[in-house]
């Protein structure tokens, strides 16, 4: 069964239709969202930082007591459970202890702490990642599924944003070129930040900003600055989409906008599937080329890491290989 193909209209930066654009393939995948969810939870977990206790922590103390009948110190005959315990005081013979090292007890371990050696990470399928990405694509091209969500969205969305947009550096450009594409409403909603409910106040996330307009480029621009300080709205390459930005929270549906430019870059580089096309950076391989001849290790080569040792100060000298069969004086 063949796809059925969309055009969008081309908005300029007044608000004027300017053309139409078919769109890629990539937004004809039929809307899974349960494997979006599993795409965002390994997007979210990749992102966790590992953290624990101490091994030792709550073990820092000689918590030795004996129960022997005639060892010296011992708390036999005194009537008391077998709670580790150390001497706090003592007067003579008499000995006053105190209950140490063991879960429950003052100072003591914890009996399951969090371990630092924890693997956060859910790996997933690098086609079913593909998948889930094509899905959110498709979601946020899906009028009811945008307004469900709960964004403000206009009565003419979807639609494209002229190529035009990515040269806006200021942030009073882009407000403006907003509003005038119908998206006053949704910017109000996002402008409004509630406090979090529970201890995440004292933890460094103190507030609740709601998730608005996502705006895809075809590459870095000015556009990226003038987005950054408006609140709820962001801005990303479209080759550095995942499945989070384009459905947080794992909620397919965000209201997004497409620059035509985005939109053939998605088109050539048959981006998010099965066989992209591999598109080399010639800047990237001339500097390569530079280093190269001039005896540097590449970046991320073998060389590099023992290069950066011996700059820093960690390391005197890189050990220099002998040949095979050479002497050691």
């Amino acid at each position: 069964m063949a796809k059925r193909k969309v055009s969008l209209n081309v908005i300029d930066a007044s608000g004027n239709s300017v053309s139409q654009k078919e769109l890629p393939p990539q937004f004809s995948e039929e809307v899974r969202p349960d494997i979006i969810k599993r795409a965002v939870l390994s997007v979210q977990n990749a992102k966790r930082q590992p953290y624990g206790a101490d091994p030792d922590a709550g073990k820092k103390t000689s918590a030795k007591l004996s129960r022997r009948r005639r060892k010296y110190r011992g708390s036999y005959g005194h009537g008391i459970s077998r709670v580790p315990r150390k001497i706090l005081s003592r007067r003579g013979t008499r000995l006053n202890w105190v209950g140490a090292f063991a879960p429950g007890t003052v100072g003591g371990r914890r009996a399951h702490p969090p371990k630092a050696g924890r693997i956060f990470t859910q790996k997933i399928n690098r086609k079913e990642r593909r998948k889930a990405i094509r899905s959110a694509l498709a979601a946020t091209m899906d009028a009811e599924l945008v307004k469900q969500r709960g964004h403000a969205a206009p009565a003419s969305y979807p639609f494209l944003l002229e190529s035009g947009f990515e040269a806006l550096s200021r942030t009073s450009e882009l407000v403006s070129a907003l509003e005038k594409l119908g998206l006053k409403d949704e910017l109000k909603r996002t402008y409004s930040r509630k406090v979090r409910h529970g201890k995440g106040k004292s933890r460094g996330r103190k507030y609740k900003t709601s998730k608005g307009i996502l705006i895809i480029t075809s590459g870095e621009c000015p556009l990226s600055r003038a987005s950054g300080n408006i609140a709820g709205v962001d801005h990303v390459a479209v080759d550095r989409l995942n499945a989070e930005i384009l459905a947080p929270g794992a909620e397919p549906g965000r209201l997004a906008l497409f620059t035509s430019g985005a939109i053939d870059r998605l088109a050539s580089e048959s981006l998010f599937t099965n066989s992209p096309v591999k598109v080399e950076n010639p800047e990237k391989n001339e500097k390569n080329k530079t280093q190269k001849q001039a005896g540097k290790p590449a970046p991320g080569g073998k060389g590099a890491a023992l290069e950066k040792a011996v700059s820093a100060g960690k390391i005197k000298s890189a050990p220099v290989k002998k040949k095979t069969g050479e002497m050691s004086e």
